[in-house]
C-alpha cells in the first residue's frame, strides 16, 4: 500500500536526519499516493507551499527516491507537487498553533490566501508590513557571495519559527542584506496572507521607544512588536549606546522566540564586532545562524548588471555588463548607479547601448576609481567601518576598539599603497615603523585563521579599490 511505503520510507529519513530537519521538511508531509504509471510505480507527494517544494527537491528527492526504490524492491518515481489550496478552510485557527502536528497545518495556513474574506486586505498591507513588493527571491540575483544567506533567508520563508532563528546577515553596505530580508517577509505573505509581518529600520525602532517612553505607553509597544510572527529589522549597529531602546528590543526578542515567532536581523558586521551593544543581546543576536555577504563576485556582477537592465526593459551586452562590472566593484547599490547613468545615457542620446557609450556614461566614475588609494582615504573609510572617529587613528588612544582598526588600517594601506613602513607610522599620529610592522604582520597572520576578519578586511578592500 502507499501509505505503508510512504510510512516506512519517512521512518528511514528519521533515522538519516537531524531531528530538526526531519521534524521541519519531512514530518509535515502529508499521505502519499502511490500509482502505477506507464513507466513503472509513482508515489505522488503534494508539498504546502513552494519554498517548501523546491527546498525538498533540492535537498532530499534523491535520497528519498532511492529509498523507495529500496522498500518497494523495484524502481519508484518520485513526484513532488503543490497542494492545492482548499477554498473554504474549516479550522484555520488551529493550523495556525500546530504547524507540525498534522499534514493539514501547512495546507490550512495556504488556504486562507484564497478565502473570499481575505481578498479585501492587499491594499493596505506595504503601509502595515513595510515590505517593498519588488524586493523578492525572484528578483534576487543568485552568486557564491549570497549563497549561505539567500539559502538560510529560503529556509526561514519556507518554515519560519524552526530553524535558524534568529537569521543575522552581515556585510557592508549595497550587498542586498535590505533585499534578502524583504524577500523573505514577501514570500512569506505570499504562502500565509494572515502572518503578521513587520519589516523597518533600527532607527524606526528607536523613534517608537522614544515616542512611547515619553507618553509612557509600552504596553502599545508590546503590543505592535510581542504579536509579530515575523520580525524584520535592519541596521541593528543602530542600537549602539542606546540603553533603553536594548532593554526593549531584548524583551521584544525574547518574547517573539517564546512564541515560535521568527527574527531576522541584518547589521554591517557580525554579532560580537558590535561595539556599544549589551552583551546579553549580542548573545542573543549570536544564539541562531550568523552569515554574511560578501561583495559580488565578476561573474555575479555581469549577472546583477544584465537582469538588472531586463528589468528596465533594456538589453545590455555581455561585453558592455564585463566591462562595468569589471570597473565598479564595491557593491550592488554602485552597479545599479551605474546602469542607471548608462541608460540614461543612451535613452538621452538615442544611442545603442556599448562599451564606448557606458565609457562615456561613466567617465566621472571611472577617472575617480584611476586616482591612487591613499593613506588618509584607507583612515576614514575604515573609521567609519568601525565607527570610531578619524582623529583616533592617530591619537594615543589605545582602548581594543580603537587600537584593533588603527591596526587594520595600517595594515591596509602597507598592502594598498606605495608608502613605506617609517611613511605609514608618521601619518598614524608619528609611530615608530616598528609598530607599523607589528600591525602588518599581527593582522596578516590572523586573516588568514580568523574568517569573520577576512571577511571584513574582504569588503573594506573591495569598498577601497570600487
Amino acid at each position: 500500500m502507499s501509505s505503508d511505503l510512504w510510512q516506512r520510507c519517512c521512518e528511514r529519513l528519521a533515522a538519516e536526519l537531524p531531528e530538526q530537519q526531519f521534524n521541519t521538511w519531512i514530518r509535515p508531509l502529508p499521505p502519499a499516493l502511490l500509482t502505477q504509471g506507464e513507466a513503472g510505480p509513482v508515489l505522488s507527494v503534494r508539498v504546502p507551499n513552494r519554498f517548501k517544494l523546491d527546498w525538498i527537491r533540492a535537498q532530499y528527492a534523491a535520497r528519498i527516491q532511492a529509498l523507495l526504490t529500496e522498500l518497494h524492491g523495484q524502481p519508484v518515481r518520485l513526484e513532488l507537487s503543490l497542494a492545492p489550496r482548499d477554498p473554504m478552510p474549516t479550522r484555520p485557527v488551529a493550523a495556525a498553533s500546530a504547524p507540525t502536528a498534522t499534514p493539514a497545518a501547512p495546507a490550512m495556513n495556504g488556504a486562507v490566501a484564497a478565502s473570499p474574506a481575505v481578498a479585501a486586505p492587499p491594499p493596505p498591507q506595504p503601509s502595515r508590513h513595510r515590505l517593498n513588493p519588488s524586493l523578492t527571491f525572484d528578483t534576487l540575483v543568485p552568486g557564491r557571495a549570497n549563497q549561505m544567506a539567500r539559502t538560510a533567508a529560503l529556509h526561514v520563508a519556507g518554515a519560519p519559527g524552526q530553524m535558524y532563528n534568529p537569521l543575522f546577515i552581515y556585510g557592508g553596505v549595497g550587498l542586498g542584506k535590505t533585499h534578502l530580508m524583504n524577500a523573505v517577509g514577501n514570500a512569506l505573505l505570499a504562502d500565509r496572507p494572515d502572518a503578521k509581518v513587520l519589516y523597518l529600520h533600527a532607527e524606526q525602532f528607536i523613534s517608537d521607544v522614544v515616542k512611547n517612553y515619553q507618553r509612557k505607553t509600552f504596553d502599545e509597544l508590546k503590543a505592535k512588536y510581542h504579536q509579530l510572527d515575523l520580525l524584520l529589522i535592519d541596521d541593528v549597529q543602530f542600537f549602539a549606546g542606546k540603553d533603553r531602546t536594548q532593554e526593549e528590543f531584548f524583551n521584544a526578542f525574547e518574547a517573539l522566540l517564546a512564541k515560535r515567532a521568527h527574527i531576522v536581523m541584518t547589521s554591517d558586521t557580525y554579532p560580537k564586532g558590535l561595539v556599544d551593544i549589551d552583551e546579553r543581546l549580542t548573545s542573543r543576536f549570536d544564539s541562531g545562524l550568523t552569515v554574511a555577504i560578501e561583495p559580488p563576485e565578476l561573474e555575479m556582477r555581469v549577472a546583477i548588471l544584465i537582469k538588472k537592465a531586463e528589468m528596465e526593459g533594456a538589453q545590455m551586452p555581455e561585453d558592455v555588463a564585463f566591462f562595468v562590472a569589471k570597473n565598479v566593484r564595491a557593491n550592488v547599490r554602485e552597479l545599479e548607479g551605474a546602469l542607471r547613468k548608462i541608460l540614461a545615457y543612451s535613452r538621452f542620446s538615442h544611442k545603442e547601448i556599448n562599451i564606448a557609450l557606458a565609457r562615456e556614461a561613466l567617465k566621472d566614475l571611472l577617472s575617480i576609481q584611476n586616482r591612487q588609494i591613499s593613506v588618509e582615504n584607507i583612515q576614514k573609510t575604515v573609521a567609519d567601518f568601525y565607527k570610531i572617529k578619524v582623529a583616533d587613528m592617530y591619537s594615543k588612544k589605545r582602548p581594543a576598539s580603537i587600537a584593533r582598526p588603527r591596526q587594520i588600517a595600517m595594515y591596509l594601506a602597507k598592502e594598498l599603497t606605495q608608502k613605506s613602513l617609517p611613511e605609514i607610522g608618521e601619518l598614524f599620529g608619528g609611530r615608530d615603523h616598528t609598530t607599523v610592522l607589528h600591525a602588518v604582520r599581527k593582522i596578516g597572520s590572523e586573516r588568514s585563521k580568523n574568517t569573520e576578519l577576512n571577511q571584513q578586511l574582504h569588503v573594506l578592500e573591495q569598498t577601497l579599490k570600487g
